[in-house]
């Protein structure tokens, strides 16, 4: 029943993939043909073709590896520009020359007289940013919808004043995953100050040395600045308000302010009972945002983390349990998720739609990097030629006319070359060498 399980985890969390990956291209082509612009293809995939059909002027279809997916517009390469004694401007010459004139020349292969006016390029500045922008534009409302259904339909764990349950030792948190050492053994733990205070679990926190305590962040912050004092704290149980006293433990725990550094702080040992609050739409807008920022700063150390997962598929070093993963690896972990039988369902559907939610955000932002063959590259493009255009209309200059974005081919395909490296260093690792939620 687990494997079952696990298995429909991985085949629902790619479907959702795969469902983003279509609306992605979805996102580009609509806007495409409402600007008048020709669209023969629309596929999901890449490689062999493994089922299409024909809708008008478009193919529609499905190829064997659903790991991206593409439209063709018609006119996405300008023609070559020349000068006055008819020479190609621009590359020209060698093999980058003959690269972009061979693909200019399949651009116009089947291009007729009656599409001129339906050209990519001949459409004006701002059409083509909205074309190209579309498809991670529509990646972005799937992550907020995703992330308001989770946040504001299922609802937020939110740490309460209730105890539910009392750490019986105190354990460095450099090693969370050992039992506690208890006598006769060398060197045992300390036992928990609230084991001898004698909290209970259901005891709910009223106040602390006097101080009424409102949320459990409170009294957590509290707790830790009172390293080896004595407090306090006055807890309801059963109706009836205890005072229940104990001197605070200086432990090892992880920083509040960079969870990889570990300070001392006082310890209490508690755990707090959590409930599920439904939050509101500035919720959804904070987080999105953070997330958004997290996202980016995991984008600019990506080359880095590159060569971690490189050295793991190379068997130099242990997988980073923050390393990168490929879809290959977040199914892998919607799979663990699914068949957890530790988490409730409800907590499930939480995770899986956050990681698909993550998953959307993470291709919106790394789609709008601007390089080539990425859609940002594009709008890259689209924006100089608006630039230019506009400071020869101010400058009364001739206008210099579209921007020969052809003359960028060598970066797309270097690019493209390091996006295929990545993805096959990636899912290698994923597949032999898994990150796992156990760490």
């Amino acid at each position: 029943m687990t494997a079952l399980v696990y298995a429909l985890g991985v085949v629902l969390f790619f479907l959702g993939v795969v469902a983003s990956i279509a609306l992605h291209e979805v996102g580009h082509m609509y806007p495409a043909k409402k600007f008048g612009i020709k669209v023969t293809q629309y596929f999901v995939g890449f490689g062999k073709t493994v089922w299409s059909t024909r809708r008008g002027e478009t193919e529609y279809g499905v190829k064997v590896f659903p790991l991206g997916g593409f439209i063709r517009m018609v006119g996405m390469l300008p023609p070559a520009k020349r000068d006055a004694n008819g020479r190609v401007k621009g590359i020209q010459n060698g093999f980058f020359g003959k690269l972009i004139a061979d693909a200019r020349a399949l651009e116009y292969e089947n291009v007729t007289a009656v599409d001129q006016d339906r050209l990519f390029y001949r459409k004006p500045w701002w059409q083509k940013v909205i074309v190209m922008a579309g498809g991670p534009s529509v990646n972005v409302v799937l992550a907020v919808l995703l992330f308001g259904a989770v946040f504001m339909g299922i609802g937020v764990p939110t740490a309460t004043l209730v105890v539910s349950d009392i750490s019986d030792c105190v354990i460095p948190a450099s090693e969370p995953m050992r039992p506690c050492r208890v006598a006769p053994s060398p060197n045992p733990d300390p036992v928990a100050p609230a084991r001898e205070a004698g909290f209970k679990r259901g005891d709910e926190i009223l106040t602390l040395n006097g101080d009424d305590m409102g949320s459990w962040e409170e009294f957590t912050t509290a707790i830790r600045a009172s390293a080896g004092e004595q407090i306090d704290v006055v807890v309801e149980r059963n109706g009836t308000e205890l005072t229940l006293s104990t001197t605070t433990l200086v432990a090892q725990r992880p920083s509040l302010e960079n969870a990889d550094e570990f300070v001392n702080v006082g310890f209490l040992g508690v755990v707090p009972e959590e409930v599920r609050e439904r939050q509101g739409v500035s919720y959804v807008a904070s987080t999105m945002w953070g997330l958004t920022k997290a996202t980016g700063e995991a984008m600019l150390h990506l080359p880095e983390r590159m060569g971690g997962v490189a050295k793991t598929v190379f068997g130099l070093e242990e997988r980073d349990q923050e390393s990168p993963m490929s879809v290959v690896g977040a199914s892998r972990v919607a799979g663990e998720v699914a068949s957890n039988a530790d988490i409730s369902l409800t907590n499930r559907w939480f995770l899986l739609l956050s990681l698909l939610a993550g998953v959307n955000l993470f291709v919106a932002l790394f789609n709008f990097i601007p390089l080539l063959p990425l859609d940002g590259g594009h709008i890259a493009g689209a924006l100089y030629e608006a630039v230019r255009r506009g400071y020869a209309r101010l400058m009364r200059r001739p206008d210099p006319g579209y921007a020969d974005v052809a003359q960028l081919l060598p970066v797309a395909y270097a690019m493209a070359a390091v996006l295929v490296v990545m993805g096959v260093l990636l899912i290698w690792a994923d597949i032999f060498n898994p990150i796992r939620l156990a760490g």
